[in-house]
């Protein structure tokens, strides 16, 4: 508005200009004057009219500049409204979009002043300056980026929020802007999950104390009932009594095994399943599980039989104990679940890990009742059972097959099943066993270059596996199950050697035998029938199950193998008296138990002397010790009343170190407790051995034997 005033006026003066010269132009002509020059005259009108025409012109060309500059001014407000218009908009966009974000949003200055705060900040402190009630540890990224959490005082309550802090600029420098998110329920739900895992330790820690007194006071009665009916049975039974002592022990034997599964698999689900790797034959390991299940098998009238590939090393690296616990497992309930066959242990190379040139596959296959698939889906999991209706028949907690796969699953292996009802199972165990030595050989196997073997026996499962075997050695090899077909391959060639059950005896007598070597089968319970053998044309005998050694041996040799001394006829005869009879120091509480230690150890030609608790021992042990008859052998009770049986070897211990010339008495402690951590006990307070209840014969004669042989080296 301001330019088109100024135009105006510069106009009306540049009018006013031209009017006042035209007019002194007219007043000029009109005047006389002697000294008037025309021409002069024409010539300053004409430059002062071409004067004010350029100035006229200039002043059009200013004004069209001014009204194109005009026209840029507005177009550049105009766009300049549009501009503030837009940022104004986006301005409250970007506010709506931080008040309505759920996270905290604000900015601090160098100061630690607030210059910006979300509607989530006002929401939550209600415009108050944050109160920290507690800090989390701080933690800085690559990128500079803060991390940290904040426990901080709201009219609500405390909240926990997690900060996410970084440097950016603002208007007055250098601002912090921190973002932050309200994580109250994550830590809450966090400090559930610990106080949740806590409470699943200590009922953890809880359930391994109840099962360790459990164990204990289990273990205490029926090394009573077991240590009893031995007892018994080794007494004058008629043949009924027998019977019901055999199946007492027997009940009492399965109970064991109830106990040591729970225990198995307490530990285990502790994470305390510990391997020990150490060198093992597998031939030993398969034959000595089958020699101990034979008897339970034998007892059902089924066959049980091993075999051990020759390529597989003849030692590998592995741990023996729970190798052997697995094949336990699975071949007694192969037992368990088979009435008719018999089960078979085979370990070969596997065909499964192409690519672990160590990898071996143990096997166990059995002709019993079989599974359907619905049961071979859940027989590993725990406390499970093919068998679960009302008419259980074969019993068990269900846990062996769990343990069995957890044990292969730590080994880095597998452990699985196919099976068909009525057809029986096949449970394969894949686990890498590497050699013990990277040049170790494989078993010696002998030549038996076309050896003509027949093999006349009535089960196919032992028979077949000999038969096996035989052909690995380079034998030739038929294998027949009745007289008749027998007979018929007598008549067809000449044998070299021929290997028959008792039941099939009689082809040993036959005339078309000719030459041959002629070996019978027997399994333990017909050892009686040795002494015979002769007398019926037989040259020597195998127990069943067949080792491989004894199987070399029997094909390579002619001569009679030799009668095994008969039982002896009255089992209440006392064990021959050892050489050096010892000594022995039994802290025992229970007096079940204390007699049946009492009687095992007279039986065994021993002196016992029986304390009721550790101060009796140590009392005992002093007494003897000032009398110049020191005990040989201390049996420690761990659990005593007055002083248990730890703090009595303790003392013993504290006694003979304060003696230097005195002689150190083993102690081994006779304790229900099986637990790992009860062994270490043991071992810290200085005992030399362990013994579990119940009692095993066989341990007790061996801790002794070897006590009798260091008194034997003392005696000479």
């Amino acid at each position: 508005m301001l330019g088109r005033s100024v135009l105006f006026g510069r106009a009306a003066v540049i009018t006013i200009a031209v009017f006042a010269g035209a007019t002194g132009f007219l007043s000029g002509i009109q005047a006389s004057s002697a000294t008037y020059n025309p021409h002069s005259y024409a010539i300053g009108s004409a430059a002062l009219l071409m004067l004010a025409c350029i100035t006229l012109a200039g002043v059009l060309w200013s004004r069209r500049r001014i009204k194109r500059r005009l026209a840029d001014a507005e177009r550049r407000i105009e766009h300049l409204v549009d501009s503030t218009w837009e940022l104004r908009e986006a301005q409250d966009r970007a506010a709506h979009l931080l008040d309505a974000h759920g996270d905290i949003i604000l900015r601090r200055d160098a100061a630690g002043h607030v210059t910006f705060a979300n509607q989530a900040y006002r929401a939550l402190t209600q415009d108050a300056p944050l109160t920290v009630v507690e800090q989390g540890p701080a933690n800085v990224l690559d990128d500079g980026t803060r991390l940290h959490d904040q426990k901080i005082a709201t009219a609500g309550g405390a909240r926990w929020i997690a900060w996410r802090e970084v440097a950016v600029r603002g208007d007055a420098g250098a601002e912090v802007q921190a973002i932050g998110r309200d994580v109250t329920a994550r830590v809450a739900t966090e400090q559930a999950l610990t106080d949740a895992r806590d409470a699943a330790e200590a009922a953890s820690r809880a359930k391994s104390r109840f099962l360790a007194t459990v164990s204990h006071e289990i273990r205490t009665p029926l090394n009573g009932i077991l240590g009893m009916t031995g007892l018994l049975l080794d007494s004058r039974l008629t043949p009924e009594q027998r019977t019901y002592a055999t199946a007492a022990k027997t009940s009492g034997e399965n109970l064991l095994s109830l106990i040591e599964d729970m225990l198995d698999f307490s530990k285990i689900e502790a994470g305390k399943l510990d391997l020990a790797p150490q060198p093992l034959s597998p031939t030993a390991l398969v034959e000595d599980v089958v020699e101990l299940l034979a008897p339970r098998a034998h007892g059902k009238a089924i066959e049980i039989a091993s075999f051990v590939d020759p390529q597989v090393p003849a030692q590998v690296i592995g741990d023996p104990a729970r190798l052997r616990q697995v094949l336990l497992n699975l071949a007694g309930n192969a037992i368990k679940f088979t009435e008719r066959g018999g089960v078979s242990i085979t370990i070969a190379p596997s065909k499964r890990a192409v690519a672990d040139p160590h990898a071996l596959d143990i096997v166990v296959r059995d002709t019993g009742i079989g599974l359907d698939a619905a049961d071979q889906a859940r027989i590993f999991d725990e406390f499970e059972q093919a068998d679960t209706g009302t008419t259980r028949r074969y019993g068990g907690t269900g846990l062996g097959l769990a343990i069995s796969k957890r044990i292969i699953a730590r080994m880095g292996g597998t452990l699985g099943v196919d099976s068909a009802p009525g057809v029986g199972a096949t449970f394969t165990a894949t686990v890498t066993l590497p050699p013990a030595d990277t040049q170790a050989a494989t078993e010696p196997a002998p030549i038996l270059d076309n050896l003509a073997v027949l093999i006349a026996a009535t089960g196919i499962t032992e028979a077949g596996l000999i038969a096996h075997r035989l052909r690995r050695w380079g034998a030739l090899c038929a294998v027949v199950s009745d007289d008749t077909t027998a007979q018929a391959m007598l008549r067809q060639q000449t044998w070299d050697v021929i290997l028959a059950d008792p039941a099939l005896a009689d082809i040993a007598a036959s005339g078309l035998a000719g030459g041959a070597r002629r070996i019978a089968l027997l399994t333990p319970d017909k050892r009686e029938a040795i002494t015979g053998l002769k007398q019926n044309g037989f040259d020597g005998y195998l127990i069943k199950p067949v080792r491989a050694a004894s199987l070399a041996a029997a094909m390579q040799s002619g001569a009679f193998v030799g009668a095994l001394p008969e039982p002896a006829a009255d089992n209440e005869t006392a064990a021959d008296a050892p050489v050096h009879p010892l000594s022995v120091l039994v802290g025992e509480d229970n007096p079940i138990n204390a007699l049946l230690a009492r009687t095992l150890l007279t039986r065994m030609g021993h002196r016992p002397v029986i304390a009721a608790d550790g101060a009796a021992v140590l009392a005992a042990w002093r007494g003897a010790r000032a009398a110049g008859a020191p005990f040989d052998l201390v049996l420690m009770d761990v659990h005593m009343p007055a002083m248990d049986g730890l703090a009595a070897t303790r003392a013993i211990r504290r006694e003979e170190q304060a003696d230097t010339g005195a002689m150190r008495t083993p102690v081994i402690a006779l304790t229900a407790n099986a637990f790992d951590d009860d062994r270490d006990a043991c071992r810290d307070a200085g005992m030399d051995g362990f013994l579990v209840k119940p009692l095993q014969r066989e341990a007790l004669t061996a801790a002794l034997d070897e006590a009798c042989g260091r008194a034997a080296t003392l005696a000479a």
